[in-house]
């Protein structure tokens, strides 16, 4: 009895000698943030919400507001690029305006923020993107401030025909950065569906008595909104910053933001931010956060 015991107990023995526990591979790409591919899009309202005459503000211009985010969104995107191998890179980052300005100079400085890297990057290129992005969008701002031509901000037509081409690659983790105050207006894109419209300016919101507590319930009632400008949208990632209304009413603010959240939300865009305008030092943190993809 005691051999039969003893020969059950070498056999199990081998069996699970036999059948170790498999060791994880050592060479598996593990699934992080640094592993995926950024294509960072920034699209600039060059409205005359920029302007320093008609919308100053003691604390901080606007303009120069958008410029610090934009180097925000530049040092999120490097700090991204430095935490990857050489051999991984395949981001990407570019400034939009729509529409584009008339003056070549302006086309030019856009081309030049269009920056991408991949295995055959330098420390060199690294460098050379911040310097562009440190001179380069001041440089867009002052140009559009001098001129006074202010092109408007034909937000909603960027993401009727363009968005899906110029901000969405496959194989990408695809973020849109919006610089506006969070109006949507341009005459050439002016129309309306039902109570829904392609714009939204401060003319509207009061006209729509959007100035009580109950700004919410009307606009569900009314199906007050923007026109839907585009579908299946899931692969973009959309911030909005700087969102500035009119003094007045209370409920500005909060109206706007419900205009743009519904968009959103129609257009299948799941993932977005709405920030109003605030100090760089405030909004920066955010910037990083998002682009670091840390929840």
């Amino acid at each position: 009895m005691k051999k039969i015991f003893y020969l059950l107990l070498i056999s199990a023995l081998f069996i699970q000698c036999g059948n170790p526990e498999k060791p994880k591979a050592e060479n598996s790409v593990p699934t992080n943030n640094s592993a995926k591919n950024l294509n960072i899009s920034i699209l600039i309202d060059l409205s005359d919400r920029i302007d320093p005459e008609k919308n100053p503000n003691p604390t901080m211009e606007y303009f120069q507001r958008d410029t610090e985010y934009i180097k925000a969104i530049e040092k999120g995107f490097l700090d991204h690029i430095k935490s990857k191998k050489v051999i991984q890179l395949n981001d990407q980052m570019q400034v939009f305006f729509n529409p584009e300005p008339s003056d070549p100079k302006m086309n030019e400085l856009t081309k030049e923020l269009k920056v991408s890297f991949d295995k055959n990057t330098t420390k060199e290129n690294i460098s050379l993107v911040e310097k562009k992005y440190s001179d380069l969008p001041l440089q867009i701002y002052q140009s559009a401030i001098k001129d006074k031509k202010y092109v408007g901000s034909d937000i909603w037509e960027f993401f009727k025909n363009k968005v899906k081409d110029y901000c969405i690659k496959d194989d990408h983790r695809n973020v849109l950065f919006i610089l506006t105050d969070g109006y949507i207006y341009h005459k050439d894109s002016k129309f309306s569906e039902g109570q829904k419209t392609s714009y939204l300016t401060p003319e509207l919101v009061k006209s729509l008595k959007l100035s009580s507590s109950d700004f919410k319930a009307k606009i569900q009632d009314k199906n007050l909104g923007f026109v839907k400008a585009n579908d299946d949208l899931e692969n973009l990632e959309v911030i909005v910053l700087g969102i500035n209304p009119v003094k007045g009413n209370p409920f500005e603010a909060d109206v706007i933001k419900e205009y743009w959240e519904n968009w959103f939300k129609e257009m299948k865009i799941k993932n977005y931010q709405i920030k109003s305008a605030d100090l760089p030092s405030n909004i920066e943190p955010i910037i990083l956060k998002v682009l670091s993809n840390k929840n």
